[in-house]
């Protein structure tokens, strides 16, 4: 029997599945590789966006400290309110005002926070800021004490990143901080007013000494004349009395003048008593131009007035214009009679001034009435007024006279004054040159003057 021998060979099939392996194994590799870089790649994007992210807040948290500073440190009470009113943010000065809490404010309508009298206002405010701006609104607070307190409020309309309005914002100061304010403005004011009548006084001082000088003198000159015509008069009748033949009598008579010292005696007392009169005017219209009390009104002839406040300034400018008056014979007006003067005294003191280079100075005063108002217009020919100065000619300061000439206070007083009176005071350049001011102030009817 024949054996058949088979051989069996190894199998080569192990060859390729290593080959399999190694070349999976190298594709794995490949793969983690991507993903660490990718890794890297994003942990290094998150340490870039951290780093930016703490800067960011670094940031905001700087912004949100310099509002809160900005905040704690305004002195005006400052709220913010949404569309529905409800309180969103204060400041510390809301709350050292009122004794409430911030917390405590939060949420809180608006108008809770008003008295009852305010709370009206208040909601319809609310509605009206969202339209248009409020300005000095003045409402009264309720305190934590249950105290009232007064506020003056401006409220705007707060709006969103795309212009919508989102709620309002209301800025507010106590009324006595306001008040105090006013005062201490009201009585610069003041000072300012006797100032100015100081320095006008000084300007004046020449003319109402040749003033007071005329009525003296002319005074002592007839004094003088009394007592010369007394003696005589007194040696006459004593040698009357011990004389009494006629010849001698006509002779002596003849002699020192009897009769002519008889008829002049009148006039000279007259003339007397007029100076005297006019010494006692000069000093009373003093008293009245310098007094810093309130001046009561008084029935004046205002013809007269302007004629006088025109003389004081002449007296002592240097200036001698020639004048002309368009006034009426005589006009009676109910008003104060100092503060008119000084506003004309200064009217005129600026024409005069301004005429003090002109050739031929010529100086117009008129005087208008209509049925409840009366217009004074001083005009002079001298150069007139800058276009570009005449918007500022009656801000306190402001002149255009050489430094030392000027305090840039009279005309800004004159304007105070004409308010105070119930009237205006207005400037323009005259058509036919120089400067014009025109002072209106209100003329009672006939029936209040008459009573």
């Amino acid at each position: 029997m024949n054996h058949v021998q088979v051989t069996h060979k190894p199998s080569n099939t192990s060859e390729p599945d290593s080959l399999d392996s190694l070349q999976l194994s190298d594709s794995a590799e490949s793969i983690w590789v991507d993903v660490i870089h990718k890794m890297e790649s994003v942990y290094a994007d998150l340490v870039l966006n951290q780093e930016e992210l703490e800067q960011k807040n670094a940031a905001l948290e700087e912004a949100q400290q310099f509002i809160s500073s900005v905040l704690s440190s305004m002195t005006d009470v400052l709220i913010a309110c949404d569309n529905a009113g409800a309180i969103l943010k204060t400041n510390a000065a809301l709350e050292h005002l009122t004794g409430f809490s911030a917390a405590s404010l939060l949420g809180r309508p608006l108008y809770s926070l008003f008295d009852d009298k305010s709370q009206t206002i208040v909601r319809d405010l609310v509605n009206t800021s969202l339209l248009e701006s409020v300005t000095d609104c003045e409402l009264n607070v309720r305190c934590a004490d249950k105290s009232i307190r007064p506020l003056a409020l401006n409220c705007s309309c707060r709006y969103d990143a795309d212009q919508k309005p989102v709620g309002i914002v209301l800025i507010g100061r106590p009324v006595g901080e306001l008040r105090r304010a006013y005062e201490q403005l009201k009585r610069t004011q003041q000072q300012l007013v006797h100032s100015e009548k100081m320095a006008s006084l000084g300007r004046l001082v020449a003319g109402v000494a040749h003033e007071l000088n005329n009525p003296i003198s002319f005074v002592f000159g007839n004094m003088h004349a009394l007592k010369r015509y007394s003696d005589r008069i007194s040696t006459y009748l004593t040698e009357v009395q011990e004389h009494l033949d006629p010849e001698i009598s006509a002779k002596l008579r003849d002699e020192l003048h009897i009769d002519r010292i008889l008829s002049d005696i009148g006039p000279l007392v007259e003339g007397t008593l007029e100076g005297a009169e006019r010494v006692s005017d000069i000093v009373q219209d003093l008293k009245r131009y310098s007094g810093g009390q309130r001046e009561a009104t008084e029935l004046i002839d205002l013809t007269a007035q302007i004629n006088k406040a025109t003389d004081w300034v002449m007296r002592a400018s240097r200036v001698k214009p020639e004048i002309h008056y368009h006034l009426p014979d005589a006009l009676s007006v109910e008003t104060r009679k100092g503060q008119l003067h000084q506003i004309l005294v200064n009217l005129v003191q600026n024409a005069m001034d301004a005429l003090e280079k002109t050739p031929h100075p010529e100086l117009f005063v008129a005087c208008e009435t209509s049925k409840d108002s009366l217009t004074i217009e001083i005009r002079d020919t001298g150069p007139g007024i800058k276009d570009s100065d005449l918007p500022h000619i009656f801000e306190p300061f402001f002149t255009n006279k050489p430094v030392g000439q000027g305090t840039g206070l009279g005309l800004y007083i004159s304007y105070g004054l004409a308010q105070d009176l119930g009237g205006s005071l207005s400037a323009y350049n005259h058509h036919s040159g120089g400067a014009c001011f025109s002072l209106s102030i209100p003329l009672l009817s006939k029936d209040t003057l008459e009573t």
